[in-house]
């Protein structure tokens, strides 16, 4: 019986093989762009068994492969002549052919990383208005949108969004990445070739998530990661399922760590609890900036509410904006919801059976990784509510009171299902789809999220970069933006995961066929994502009208290269001063600490000395180690003779807790 029902579906299926059409992956499409000279790779589906001909309109040749009588895939290989355009290609398997209209040869840049590589020209971006008009200008940019997708196991699958490539104008590129149009606008007015861009990234991300396996595991720190990423169940469903099961035990094994419980029973969420030798902090706002620098763990915050008589009984609605990274929020003492992620809008249900009229107290565990830590976002967005405008506000004055440090409890697991920051899941599902796309380059901003790991960087980034190029075949340029200034204003000497996951992208310019923009003088004290995204995307493009195209302009600005102490002085050689070093309008020179034996960085007095720096400080005799824009937001002002601000550095490598 179970024989007669497999043939009778085979022959049900048969038909509707025999009748397939040719199917093209996303990437091929009415406007692409086609890597100039260069193999290209054109696959797809057909009828299994079937011819399929592919004819290429700039030299009339046509080519041919038969379609497997399993699945029905075909591929085949041509060559691209040099830029030019617009051409057809047409793809037939003997009945009417599908045609590729207004197909353009010319260069394919991969725009890769998180949220200012995201960061779209809609998002009101510096010029946008100008940007939007012009656009239609520019119709040798294409743009390819890769639609953000995570996979345990890499797949084949190109997953996209807006159908495939499009045409530049204002309605198409409101909704791409502001660094990689302005990087594609530069490299289009200055050479005059079309230019595709795939923009590829996902704020918020880590850098492992964006490597293979095979590189990864080869990093102790990650290799076991990397084993239970392959281990995981392949559908979401059942990952979501995992999740719930290896949440539920997380909550009962921390019960043993986390001392807001007491035998077994959460005391600092329950209204009884007193909270009078609490600290305080106002909401929304962040633990960092409030009396926990450098905090990283768990804390509890806690706010007391009255609850109209009117309420009782009757379901109501908590939203507490976002929280820096992940909550559990209680209610009277009972759990009403979790949420992973510091960009996440935090909405839960309260249910009527704990709404009582009178006192009742909203308790949250936060848990931050390494941000800024707390609940924050708009403060119009954290109420109690029952319905439409009948709410409490839970802005203000929270109580709160530190709980654990990350080390001290189990990890926290992660929902595999959603979660797109797991070693190699993005380059699965948004890189591996792409590697049979011939491509010039890569343009990459990131490196917010690895801050806390930002020695782990130096390593971590190159070994990426490696891994993007075995993977393609081809020591493809790699040009990376550096992170701009964020955060408070510095004041004083500081110690910086910023400068040093800077320093670590700095280091990354030793692997061959790789430059760096320096971003330290666009960014904004108040915003991550600073909105000049046009110089971002300059900077980028000088890197590679130099280094790729061989332009003779300047494309970075000074780079430390050595020092030379000369008494109580030290005399700092920078590389890439091209029309020699300068500050804007003739200012005296910031930015610049000297430390002794003792380590003490004091601010210096820096004078500029033909192409060098000399460096000196009253309180330091004997000088051994100078910093530049060593902060997270430094004040610092040296520039080269073309404008370009010089990368912040250290002469030494001292832990800051290493004295």
């Amino acid at each position: 019986m179970k024989r007669i029902a497999l043939l009778l579906a085979a022959a049900i299926c048969l038909p509707s093989l025999l009748m397939a059409k040719v199917v093209l992956p996303p990437v091929f499409t009415d406007h692409m762009v086609l890597q100039q000279q260069a193999t290209v790779t054109f696959w797809g589906t057909a009828s299994p068994g079937k011819r399929v001909t592919v004819t290429t309109s700039w030299d009339g040749r046509s080519y041919s492969a038969t379609a497997s009588r399993e699945d029905g895939s075909w591929s085949l290989k041509f060559d691209t002549p040099s830029f030019g355009g617009p051409y057809e290609i047409s793809v037939a398997d003997s009945r009417k052919p599908l045609i590729l209209k207004n197909v353009l040869i010319g260069d394919v840049w991969i725009c890769s990383g998180q949220s200012n590589m995201e960061m779209k020209i809609g998002d009101k971006v510096t010029g946008m208005e100008e940007t939007l008009a012009q656009a239609k200008n520019y119709p040798n940019i294409r743009i390819f949108h890769v639609q953000n997708t995570t996979a345990t196991l890499p797949t084949d699958v190109i997953p996209v969004r807006h159908g495939g490539w499009q045409m530049c104008d204002s309605e198409t590129i409101w909704d791409f990445s502001a660094a990689a149009y302005y990087f594609g606008k530069e490299l289009n007015e200055n050479l005059d070739i079309p230019i595709g861009l795939i923009e590829t990234c996902w704020g918020g991300t880590l850098a492992e998530a964006w490597t293979s396996g095979e590189s990864l595991k080869k990093m102790p720190y990650f290799a076991s990661r990397v084993e239970e990423a392959a281990s995981l169940p392949l559908t979401e469903e059942a990952r979501t399922e995992k999740f719930h099961q290896d949440i539920a035990r997380w909550r009962e094994s921390v019960k043993e760590y986390d001392p807001a419980y007491s035998e077994g029973r959460l005391v600092w969420g329950s209204l009884e609890c007193p909270d009078s030798d609490w600290s305080e902090i106002e909401s929304p706002g962040f633990v960092q900036d409030s009396g926990l620098p450098n905090f990283s763990g768990y804390l509890w915050m806690r706010k007391t509410v009255d609850i109209p008589s009117s309420w009782a009984g009757k379901d109501i609605t908590l939203d507490l904006a976002m929280i820096d990274d992940n909550d559990f929020t209680y209610f009277n003492g009972v759990e009403v919801g979790h949420t992973e992620g510091c960009l996440t809008h935090r909405h839960y249900e309260v249910p009527g059976s704990l709404v009582k009229a009178g006192k009742a107290v909203i308790a949250v565990r936060v848990m931050d990784t390494g941000g800024k830590g707390g609940i924050w976002g708009d403060k119009d967005r954290m109420f109690l509510a029952l319905s439409g405008n009948d709410r409490i506000t839970l802005a203000g004055t929270w109580k709160y009171k530190v709980a654990m440090r990350l080390s001290d409890t189990p990890d926290l697991p992660v929902n595999t299902a959603r979660e797109a920051n797991f070693p190699t899941f993005l380059y699965n599902a948004m890189i591996h789809p792409l590697l049979r796309v011939p491509i010039k380059g890569a343009i990459w901003y990131q490196g917010e999220a690895n801050v806390a790991r930002s020695l782990q960087y130096q390593t971590l980034l190159p070994l990426m970069i490696q891994d993007w190029r075995k993977a393609w075949g081809i020591n493809f340029p790699f040009y990376i933006a550096q992170l701009a200034n964020y955060q408070a204003v510095q004041t004083g000497p500081e110690e910086s995961d910023w400068a040093e996951l800077r320093e670590a992208q700095l280091f990354t310019t030793r692997l061959e066929n790789t430059g760096m923009a320096v971003l330290i003088d666009i960014g904004e004290a108040a915003d991550i994502h600073p909105k000049n995204k046009a110089e971002v995307g300059r900077r980028l493009a000088l890197n590679a009208l130099a280094l790729t195209y061989g332009k003779d302009i300047p494309y970075s600005g000074p780079i430390y290269s050595s020092y030379k102490i000369e008494g109580s002085s030290v005399r700092i050689f920078f590389d890439h001063i091209e029309g020699g070093l300068s500050t804007p309008s003739g200012s005296s020179l910031e930015g610049f600490y000297l430390a002794g034996a003792d380590h003490v960085f004091h601010k210096a007095k820096a004078v500029i000395d033909g192409g060098t720096v000399v460096v000196s400080c009253p309180e330091v005799e004997f000088p051994t180690s100078v910093r530049y824009g060593w902060a997270n937001n430094p004040v610092c002002n040296l520039y080269n003779g073309a404008g370009l601000p010089a990368s912040p550095f250290r002469t030494d490598s001292w832990a800051a807790d290493n004295r």
